[in-house]
């Protein structure tokens, strides 16, 4: 059991806790995850990237979207109740070195991963840019801690309701056609996102790390369910990722994959939303 310390909810849909979890962030590394079940009766396991840690504390930070069952569950835990399972860290860490000059994507929740990679790469003395991207104001998050950290940020939203009014891969092709060229971009958010950052600097032969967040259930390579195919081979996001060459990534694949549990999805939505309805 790893009980929650700290709960805000940073928006309407998104959430950050502080669980309790001292060997993990003792050992944790950027790009690393969780897999978590809130409880053991039945309940769905989901990976969540640890957006931070504390080792001194003994903490992780997971931030989340309630976009099914699972993570409405979670959002309704509060300080002092446990989350019954959590694994990790599990995935490959990130590779960091000083590459030189670094352009970082996030977008939307995917501003979270993003984070302990952006320092990472600061520590290791490259030039980051930073671009955040969410479709409205309220969605943007994480806004001052990533500012603290890059040379330059860069905010977006869809409907211009904040800072630029544009999609995240306006701001990347304009610097990717700038003048020193980026040595790396990093990308993480929905997959939709970072297929088109991959297609906006692959014309200027910029390689691009993307963080692949597919369906997964085990997190050690047994279940096959989070298999992507990566440069016409056959990946497992959960041990050899979840990093790839996004170049290298079919995308097209990822996402009819992700689209498998579509109708089920929905229906365990609805019907906890009828739990909701019931018990207010």
């Amino acid at each position: 059991m790893n009980r929650i310390l700290y709960k805000e909810q940073l928006s309407d849909q998104v959430f950050l806790i502080r669980v309790e979890a001292p060997l993990i962030a003792e050992e944790r590394q950027p790009g690393q995850f969780v897999i978590l079940q809130v409880n053991s009766d039945f309940g769905e396991r989901i990976p969540l990237t640890i957006a931070d840690a504390d080792a001194q504390e003994g903490s992780i930070t997971l931030i989340f979207q309630t976009v099914g069952k699972t993570t409405r569950r979670l959002a309704g835990l509060g300080v002092g109740d446990s989350i019954t399972n959590l694994l990790g860290p599990l995935g490959r860490p990130t590779e960091i070195e000083n590459f030189g000059r670094v352009i970082a994507v996030g977008g939307g929740i995917g501003t979270a991963p993003l984070y302990p990679i952006v320092q990472a790469l600061k520590r290791a003395g490259n030039h980051v840019t930073g671009i955040i991207g969410a479709r409205t104001r309220e969605l943007v998050i994480l806004e001052r801690e990533t500012g603290a950290v890059v040379d330059e940020l860069i905010v977006c939203t869809d409907d211009g309701s904040y800072g630029r009014k544009a999609l995240v891969t306006e701001p990347l092709g304009e610097l990717c056609a700038g003048y020193p060229t980026p040595n790396l971009v990093v990308a993480i958010g929905p997959p939709v996102m970072m297929k088109f950052c991959v297609e906006t600097a692959r014309p200027f032969d910029i390689p691009v790390m993307v963080s692949l967040n597919t369906i997964m259930v085990d997190g050690t390579g047994m279940c096959g369910g989070c298999r992507v195919s990566v440069g016409g081979e056959t990946k497992f996001v959960c041990i050899d990722g979840p990093e790839f060459d996004g170049r290298l990534v079919d995308f097209d694949n990822m996402l009819k994959r992700l689209d498998a549990y579509r109708d089920q999805e929905e229906y365990a939505r609805q019907q906890n939303c009828k739990i909701d309805e019931v018990g207010r």
